[in-house]
């Protein structure tokens, strides 16, 4: 008889002990943390370890600059400031996204526009960036969604035709490449993060990169308290004593507090050395999920097109349940296949439910009070559901295989098999699905 599924008191289809957790914490980051504790500099804007960092991720994505920041978000949100976006400003971003794309819009007072996403690679819709442009429009954000990169030959062809600048939001997209290039680099200033997650992992933390020299020097103004001299003096700074430069402590403009410390940066090193493998090792596993469930009609794998490469930060599967022809509410047979795979073992997270432009933020516009920044626009704006029909789809109707504390990065490939596996077990049993769906 075959095994029942586990969710009907069968044995489950992945082993216990075999998933492992993330990040892979190793004896070089040991070594890292004790060297950076030993040296007693723990943190400072000219630190070795962070100008190590910078000079090594500038490095590999191809930049000549690299900024280290606190967050992804404070680095999406020096990449604004360095494009001199402001109130009355509009930035267009993907309405399939994490908020901080958005909150780092509205963080200097402009407003976020949504443009909805292709439905194959889920990145934003050169086609919808177009229909959204106005006259007030500043900048264009795409976003790398699950380290997969957007099309930006298009995007950066409107953002010439439109005299508009192109922020990457690579904060997923670590080692991606878009025609032999790796994002970040490609448009005017790119944005990742290092949150403990990522493919490239420090805990928490945010890399800003560019080539454009006034940009780097606006960003690097913005990253600390607005001071302009905060990065001309180290021709007289003794890099063992980072904290005693030469600042003039006069602010220029409106700054924050975004430096990251010396110990995130060294664990970042240790990570970026191993950052290709780990890739691989996620595109190894992807490919062999991909292949393995194509015979299984109710569900659709991501696909990547032949001119770049995706790092699978998130490895996103549609499903169908359509094709049952039982009349299903998508969002319960979502749910009920949520439920079984986990049942069986597998890691299944939904990563986002609604479109960031209906969540509550976007549809009260309460802000900084009075409605600020939104009112700082010429006419009103409103986001509506039915704008982003393909996004919403999406989100009612599909489930990411691997979870923030194992990604498919961190796996071994035995894991996958079990996790093709559990698909089939799980839905060859079309019964217990509806059932579950229905109840």
């Amino acid at each position: 008889m075959p095994n029942p599924l586990a969710i009907n008191g069968g044995s489950s289809a992945v082993p216990k002990g075999l998933t492992r957790l993330w990040p892979e914490i190793g004896e070089s980051e040991r070594r890292a943390v004790l060297r950076v504790l030993d040296s007693r500099i723990l943190s400072g804007a000219h630190a070795p370890e962070i100008r190590a960092l910078e000079t090594e991720f500038a490095g590999y994505v191809g930049a000549k600059h690299c900024l280290t920041s606190n967050s992804g978000t404070a680095a999406l949100h020096m990449a604004v400031a360095a494009a001199e976006i402001g109130p009355g400003d509009e930035v267009i971003t993907s309405a399939f996204t994490f908020l901080a794309s958005a909150l780092a819009v509205l963080h200097h007072n402009a407003v976020p526009v949504f443009a909805d996403i292709d439905p194959v690679t889920f990145n934003i819709d050169p086609k919808e960036i177009e229909r959204k442009i106005t006259p007030r429009t500043r900048a264009i954000m795409p976003v790398h969604i699950h380290g997969l990169p957007a099309d930006l030959d298009e995007i950066r062809a409107l953002a010439r035709k439109h005299n508009l600048v192109v922020i990457e939001d690579a904060a997923q997209a670590h080692g991606a490449t878009y025609k032999g290039k790796k994002v970040g680099a490609i448009g005017g200033m790119g944005a990742f993060s290092i949150q403990s997650s990522k493919n490239l992992s420090a805990g928490e933390g945010g890399l800003f990169v560019t080539n454009n020299d006034k940009f780097y020097e606006r960003a690097n103004c913005v990253r600390q308290f607005g001071e302009e001299a905060a990065d001309t003096t180290t021709a007289g700074l003794d890099p063992m004593r980072p904290l005693d430069d030469l600042r003039d402590y006069n602010a220029v403009t409106m700054g924050w507090m975004y430096r990251v410390t010396s110990l995130t940066a060294a664990l970042a090193r240790c990570q970026l050395s191993r950052l290709d493998i780990y890739n691989e090792n996620a595109r190894r596993n992807a490919g062999y999920l991909t292949e393995a469930l194509r015979s299984i009609d109710l569900v659709t794998p991501p696909s990547v097109p032949a001119d770049r490469t995706s790092v699978f930060h998130k490895y996103r599967v549609r499903l169908h349940p359509e094709r049952l022809d039982a009349q299903l509410d998508p969002k319960r047979f979502r749910d009920a296949v949520i439920q079984s795979l986990r049942r069986e073992g597998v890691e299944t997270v939904l990563w986002q439910v609604t479109p960031v432009p209906s969540q509550i933020l976007f549809q009260e516009q309460q802000g900084y009070g009075n409605g600020c920044p939104w009112t700082c626009h010429q006419s009103p704006v409103r986001y509506r559901k039915e704008e982003y029909p393909v996004t919403a789809q999406l989100l009612d109707n599909s489930v990411v295989i691997g979870s923030q504390s194992a990604p498919l990065a961190g796996q071994d490939i035995e894991l996958m098999h079990c996790y093709a596996d559990a698909f089939q077990k799980v839905f060859s049993d079309r019964n217990t699905l509806i059932r579950l769906a229905r109840e």
